[in-house]
C-alpha cells in the first residue's frame, strides 16, 4: 500500500445471492428443493480506486448503484466476491443510526458501548464523556433508553461518539440527512475541522450540497461502475445531467 494512501480499492467485486422462492425451514427446503434457485446478482463490477490521506471524498449515485456497498467493503462490515480492500489507520463509522447501541440500554451507558467498539479504553471514553454528551444536546435525555429516542436523537448521539474517537477515517452513510437544520450545519462545521486535522473522510449521501460543502472529490457509481471522479461541482453537474434524461 502506497504511503500517502489511506485508502486502495483494486478490482472490487461483489456479488449477491438473490433467491427466487426460498424454502423458510428445513421441511420446504426438503420437500420444494426445486424452489432453492437463485441468481448472482452483481452490485460492484471490478472498481478501483485510491483516497489520499486527509482527503475527502463523497460516493454518489442513485438508489441501487453499490456506494453504500462500496462503503460497507471498506468498514469490513461485509467482504468482496474478489479484489481487494486495503484500509490504512484507526476507523471511525457512521453506517445505520442504532449500529452498536442497545435500545433498552441509557443514551449514556450506550456511549461507553459504542465508543469501546471504536477500540476506546474506559479510560479514555471517561476523559471524552463530557465532550460527547455536551456536543449531543441531549441534556437530561441522556439516562433515557435509546428505545424512547427520535430518529434525530439517535443521530446526535452516534455522531457525537463517532466524531469523538479521533479515528484516521471517518466513514459516513447518509446519517446527516436525519435531524434539524441547525444540529446538521453544527456536524458539517465538525466535520470540517476534523478534516483540517487531516482526517480521511469518505460519505455517502444523496444531498449533493452537503458533499460540495466538505468534499474534495466525488466519485460517481453506476450500475456497479464507476462513471466519473473529480471535483464535486464538476461531477454533479454531470450526474444530475444524466438523472433529468433518464
Amino acid at each position: 500500500m502506497e504511503q500517502e494512501n489511506a485508502i486502495e480499492v483494486k478490482n472490487l467485486v461483489k456479488k449477491f445471492k438473490v433467491y427466487h422462492d426460498k424454502g423458510k425451514n428445513l421441511k420446504d427446503k426438503l420437500l420444494f428443493w426445486n424452489r432453492n434457485k437463485y441468481e448472482n446478482r452483481l452490485v460492484l463490477d471490478d472498481i478501483s480506486f485510491n483516497i489520499k490521506k486527509g482527503e475527502a471524498v463523497g460516493l454518489i449515485g442513485h438508489n441501487g448503484c453499490g456506494k453504500s456497498t462500496t462503503l460497507k467493503l471498506l468498514t469490513k462490515i461485509m467482504y468482496p466476491s474478489s479484489g481487494t480492500v486495503e484500509v490504512q489507520g484507526k476507523v471511525s463509522a457512521l453506517i445505520e443510526l442504532a449500529a452498536g447501541f442497545h435500545p433498552d440500554m441509557s443514551g449514556l451507558e450506550n456511549i461507553y458501548i459504542n465508543s469501546s467498539i471504536f477500540g476506546l479504553t474506559k479510560k479514555q471514553i471517561d476523559a471524552k464523556l463530557d465532550d460527547i454528551i455536551k456536543f449531543s444536546e441531549l441534556g437530561d435525555y441522556i439516562d433515557n433508553p435509546v428505545r424512547t429516542y427520535s430518529s434525530g436523537m439517535y443521530m446526535r448521539l452516534a455522531f457525537s461518539v463517532a466524531i469523538n474517537v479521533e479515528a484516521d477515517i471517518l466513514f459516513i452513510d447518509e446519517i446527516l440527512a436525519v435531524g434539524d437544520v441547525a444540529f446538521q450545519e453544527k456536524c458539517f462545521r465538525r466535520l470540517e475541522e476534523v478534516k483540517a486535522s487531516g482526517t480521511t473522510i469518505v460519505i455517502v449521501s444523496h444531498s449533493l450540497g452537503q458533499i460540495e460543502k466538505i468534499c474534495d472529490r466525488s466519485i460517481w457509481i453506476d450500475a456497479g461502475k464507476i462513471r466519473m471522479e473529480g471535483k464535486p461541482v464538476d461531477v454533479h453537474k454531470e450526474y444530475l445531467d444524466y438523472m433529468k434524461n433518464r
